[in-house]
């Protein structure tokens, strides 16, 4: 078997000018180095069909010789976008490496998303000590705030230059990385020596190359919890159906998962799979068949799912250039109520949409320590000089992404994967609903 291999480029300042401070050994116990080379790279597939052309990532991890000299640099975090699990970890962990590992004298916290690269509608930064992020990582949220929309790249490079910043870290999702690549863009339009480097931050897991990002485990378990309670609803009452709305836009991830973890869900519904209401083979009829078999129901509907039932209206956008969706939630409880009220028997629909709970929590053990190396990959890609670049994860190993590479693109649920292959198994659920 032979594959045509593809080695992504990586933009990067310059080659490293500096010895790095951490304290590795040149080599590891097992004979790894301990410090990364460039010329290591991680496969994008782990079955590779003959001649087919194989995606290689460069390595992420610490460089023995770095670009900027640590002493006389400045960084800078920003959070954007929704709230997920694990943001103040990400802070914490990369200041901490900045400031203690790298001897990196001051890290600024930038107040509320892209606003604060601003000065004429944002809040002046906060520089970071090891005080102030001692115990955030048990808060949930970001101690920095966010927000969602765009400000002028001029503009934020402008402030760049006037806080003498030489690194920006960030954390985001898709819209977030599209602004940081054209803070990238200015900055070399300018001809500066300063490194933009995102870390991807998306409850729906939905950013390409990054196989898990950090919350998504938090939000299943928190998800898994509210699924238990509508299967008690369901069955506290005749003919209960309990119907819960979980985060997803574009991608099932959390309501694939939480579904397999519950083990009582009937049916799921996602934005990969359309599906139609109506219909001998319909979702109406085959809720119907087991309401009548089985007295209850859970159905649980990823935000972004059945957007297609909706009358086309004028598409409208949110700050971050997002399509704002119509409520799938509230439209199935409506069409399950005026569905049973004619075909019978009459049913109970308990509807729960827990969206902001869910993001909203401290991050659990698992994308604690998910937080911490995506954070800590992330500052020894902008100490070696890597710019324009997002901290992926691909087959457990942590790589540099080109921020372009992902640009305008999702990564959604797999129906030929393992992971739907589960939900079909717990839920029992046909393959499609069809008209």
């Amino acid at each position: 078997m032979s594959s045509n291999p593809q080695m992504v480029a990586v933009a990067s300042l310059g080659t490293g000018r500096f010895p790095s401070p951490l304290r590795r050994s040149a080599v590891a116990g097992d004979g790894t180095p301990s410090f990364v080379p460039d010329g290591i790279y991680v496969r994008h597939e782990v079955e590779v069909p003959t001649s087919h052309t194989e995606l290689m990532f460069e390595k992420a991890g610490p460089r023995q010789q770095i670009h900027f000299d640590p002493a006389r640099t400045r960084a800078a975090l920003v959070t954007c976008g929704g709230l997920s699990p694990g943001l103040n970890d990400v802070i914490r962990s990369a200041f901490l490496e900045l400031h203690m590992n790298y001897g990196v004298p001051e890290v600024l916290g930038i107040r509320y998303g892209y606003q604060g690269l601003n000065p004429q509608v944002g809040e002046p930064p906060l520089r970071l000590t090891p005080e102030i992020v001692e115990d955030i990582h048990r808060e949930a949220g970001t101690i920095l705030g966010s927000s969602r929309g765009n400000q002028d790249p001029a503009v934020m490079v402008d402030f760049l230059q006037s806080q003498r910043i030489n690194i920006l870290f960030c954390i985001g999702g898709d819209g977030t990385q599209r602004g940081a690549h054209r803070i990238h863009e200015e900055v070399q339009r300018r001809g500066l020596d300063v490194a933009v480097v995102g870390i991807p931050k998306t409850i729906d897991n939905d950013i390409l190359y990054c196989q898990q990002s950090f919350g998504l485990v938090t939000a299943v378990a928190e998800a898994q919890r509210v699924l238990d309670c509508a299967h008690a609803e369901s069955k506290g009452v005749p003919y209960g159906v309990g119907l819960v709305k979980l985060m997803g836009r574009e991608a099932g991830f959390i309501a694939a998962a939480a579904t397999v973890a519950s083990q009582d869900v009937n049916f799921t519904l996602i934005p990969e799979l359309p599906f139609a209401l109506h219909g001998e083979h319909g979702f109406l009829a085959a809720l119907r068949e087991r309401i009548q078999r089985r007295r209850h129901a859970v159905v649980v509907v990823a935000e972004g799912a059945g957007q297609s039932l909706f009358e086309a209206e004028q598409v409208e956008r949110d700050a971050s250039g997002n399509v704002k969706f119509q409520d799938i939630g509230l439209f199935l409880k409506q069409e399950m109520l005026a569905f049973f009220e004619r075909e019978g028997p009459k049913v109970d629909v308990k509807y729960i949409d827990p969206s902001y709970i869910i993001r909203s929590v401290p991050a659990n053990c698992d994308d604690s320590v998910l937080c911490d190396q995506f954070a800590r990959n992330a500052v020894h890609a902008g100490m070696a000089g890597k710019t324009d670049v997002l901290i992926g994860r691909i087959n457990a190993k942590f790589v540099h992404v080109p921020i372009a590479m992902i640009s305008g693109q999702k990564q959604r649920l797999s129906l030929a994967g393992d992971l739907w292959a589960s939900v079909l198994a717990a839920t029992g659920q046909p393959r499609e609903f069809a008209a």
